[in-house]
């Protein structure tokens, strides 16, 4: 508890809890830059996806059970275990011998990752008291959008000069010292828990429906989202969540206490997680393509340009963990904070062939401010909202609940992105009105990945006889065109959801945050002991 800890060992343990932070947020921009020179070296374009979406899906459905384990248990062990596992998985996937090696050894690392990161945000928790916690985890915050700057220029850069192998090897002694900080100076917590509470039928049916409907919305990107493989792993999915459900009321010891949803806090923090994040990955996912494909920019620039997105999460997450305990009402700095997320994806979907570069990176500054406004006020509403034996648990089901948002936001952008793109290209070329020999310029099929390489371009504009260079610019610009009107509906569907998510923050009900004495923390702690289920309805 926080009250018997020295401020030296608080101080080291913060360290380790952040280094395990900065470690699982590194990897997930880390591997991302390196994946292109991984699979032409053990020629597996066809793996490409699943390197993401294994990782994806085993930490997604261990973070849940993660966090529920962890208020049984304590904190502590399940913060080693997934940050020694992670290192060790890390390890593996750079032996990786082949794609399929390589996919297997992602999965296995999700797991540990999905330990870790419910972890995190809860061991915060029980290190401070509210009112530090707040900005602690803007700060905290701040971590994860200085490990999304970093990641992409680290793994850039050693891909290019050492190998991709050293993108995994260098979690190792970053791993290390967190693992050192968190074994000396993190108290094991004591418990009266045994095996026997543990919901083993909940964990593996939480597996079950959860597992066919991430993978149902990752094989959208190769298959319609109406297709019978879709739609089947998703009618079992539903089916296997409702008998979760009620599998649930009858335990003692839920994984997914479902009353949680009667606390206003909690319900609409994960509600607005949920569409936050659909609106935060689709801007992050398909920003390269307005910077490539539609402006024209190298791909080695236009990675530097999603820094800002990264500057404005880590500014405004470490001022709004500052604000959140010096105003009573703090819902409306969630509330503004999605608003201005809003406005700047409305402005990412103005941007058409010829806007100006500092148009996108206004508007990516402004989806960053949102994003790091988001992330720690929801968390702290929550664990503030909830009595101290459910911040695991609670703390888990944010992280849940965004990751899932993200999930189905990729799926259904990527949707919109396959179906029109064809569509708006073959109507931006019949306007040109070209004659039928000039056929052989044109994109064929639904393809427009030529327009993402600035060196074929050149390359094949250069072997086009003179008369002919003309015409191939106009082709280029209907396709770039056919793209920015398609990324304009992409955006405008992620503004809508976001703006749900503005409405729906006006529901969060606040939790107090101020600073307690010690006769009051112990009061508090002695009602927390008694009470055997929250007070929901109030």
């Amino acid at each position: 508890m926080p009250g018997e800890m020295t401020r030296n060992a608080k101080i080291f343990a913060t360290v380790g809890v952040g280094l395990a932070l900065f470690l699982a947020a590194l990897d997930q921009t880390i591997v991302g830059t390196a994946l292109p020179r991984i699979v032409s070296e053990l020629n597996g374009l066809e793996f490409y996806a699943w390197v993401a979406t294994g990782y994806m899906v085993t930490s997604t459905t261990l973070t849940p059970i993660a966090g529920k384990l962890g208020d049984l248990f304590g904190r502590k062990p399940f913060l080693l275990v997934g940050m020694i596992g992670f290192v060790l998985a890390s390890a593996l996937c750079g032996q990786a011998q082949n794609m399929t090696e390589l996919v297997a050894f992602r999965a296995i690392q999700g797991i540990f990752g999905g330990v870790l990161f419910a972890s995190v945000f809860a061991t915060l928790a029980d290190l401070f008291p509210p009112d530090v916690r707040a900005r602690m985890q803007g700060i905290f915050g701040g971590i994860f959008g200085l490990a999304s700057v970093v990641g992409p220029t680290v793994g850039g850069y050693l891909t290019d000069n050492v190998g991709w192998r050293w993108v995994f090897y260098v979690n190792v002694p970053v791993g290390i010292l967190a693992v050192l900080a968190v074994v000396f100076f993190i108290p094991r917590t004591k418990h009266e828990s045994s095996w026997r509470d543990i919901d083993f039928a909940g964990a593996a049916l939480l597996a079950v429906a959860l597992v066919p409907m991430l993978i149902a919305f990752s094989i959208t990107r190769d298959h319609d989202i109406f297709s019978l493989e879709v739609l089947g792993l998703l009618v079992f999915s539903a089916v296997a969540w409702i008998v979760f459900f009620f599998v649930e009321q009858r335990e003692q010891h839920p994984m997914v206490p479902f009353t949680l949803f009667k606390n206003q806090t909690f319900a609409v923090s994960t509600f607005v997680g949920f569409f936050v994040a659909f609106g935060m990955f689709g801007a992050i996912l398909y920003v390269n393509l307005i910077y490539q494909g539609v402006l024209g920019i190298p791909a080695t620039n236009s990675g530097l340009l999603i820094t800002p997105l990264m500057v404005g999460m880590i500014v405004s997450s470490i001022v709004t963990g500052q604000l959140m305990v010096r105003i009573e009402r703090y819902r409306y700095l969630g509330t503004i904070g999605i608003a201005v997320m809003t406005g700047g994806l409305y402005m990412l979907s103005q941007v058409m062939v010829g806007t100006f570069e500092t148009d996108v990176v206004r508007g990516l500054v402004l989806v960053g401010i949102g994003m790091g406004v988001a992330m720690p006020l929801y968390v702290n509403a929550v664990q503030s909202a909830l009595p101290r034996q459910y911040l695991g648990v609670a703390s888990s089901q944010i992280q849940f609940w965004r990751n899932i948002g993200g999930t189905v936001g990729v799926a259904v952008l990527g949707s919109v992105l396959s179906h029109e793109l064809p569509i708006k290209i073959q109507e931006k070329i019949s306007s040109l009105n070209l004659p039928p020999q000039f056929a052989n310029a044109l994109p064929q099929g639904s393809s427009a990945q030529a327009i993402f390489d600035s060196s074929q371009i050149a390359a094949t504009r250069a072997n086009l006889p003179a008369q002919v260079q003309p015409i191939f610019d106009q082709v280029l610009v209907a396709v770039r065109a056919a793209l920015a009107a398609t990324t304009h509906d992409v955006f405008i569907y992620a503004t809508a959801v976001v703006a749900i998510a503005v409405v729906a923050s006006l529901f969060l009900k606040e939790a107090p945050l101020r600073a307690r004495g010690p006769r009051e923390v112990q009061q508090v702690r002695d009602a927390e002991a008694r009470e055997e289920a929250p007070s929901f309805g109030k």
